[in-house]
């Protein structure tokens, strides 16, 4: 029954593990991420700051890189291009208090990425963008904090992947 009880668990515990495929080229043990640039003028003043942490945090937890800035191997820069909340649709003719149904808030982010170590590797720049979402009747004060939270997850999966899975 011990045994089966161990078998068990190790196999619910294996179906949770998600292999994601992470390419670290050869030699690459150490990542420089500078601080990213605020072009964004409508931006939250440490917006900024809080994407170049986040992708730091991704980079040395995921690829398992040591952040440096001391001879990197790979340098990931980045620049908040742009911060901007835009309305999806208007409410039908003639209703009571109209106003747009849906909002959306959109990032985009500008990234170079190096590979330092390997002068023939493929390097490139690229722009990233994600938007949340979120009713018309709300302001965007209100649901700042989950939309950033979510947009900063986003955007920095889709830099993760173009840097160390080869997705596009």
């Amino acid at each position: 029954m011990r045994y089966l009880l161990l078998l068990l668990l190790s196999a619910l515990l294996t179906s949770c593990y998600s292999f994601r495929g992470i390419s670290i080229p050869e030699g690459v043990e150490r990542a420089y991420v500078p601080n990213f640039k605020n072009n964004a003028l409508t931006a939250p003043p440490t917006l900024f700051l809080d994407l170049t942490e986040a992708l730091r945090d991704k980079v040395r937890d995921e690829a398992r890189l040591v952040i440096t800035d001391e001879d990197p191997d790979i340098e990931i820069k980045g620049t908040l291009v742009d911060f901007r909340v835009t309305s999806e649709g208007a409410s039908p003719a003639g209703e009571v208090g109209a106003f747009a149904k849906d909002s959306r808030l959109t990032i985009v982010v500008a990234i170079e990425y190096n590979n330092l170590r390997d002068p023939k590797a493929e390097n490139w720049k690229s722009n990233f963008s994600e938007f949340y979402e979120f009713d018309g009747a709300e302001s965007l004060t209100s649901v700042q904090d989950d939309a950033l939270e979510y947009l900063l997850e986003q955007i920095n999966e889709k830099i993760f992947n173009r840097a160390f899975a080869g997705e596009w």
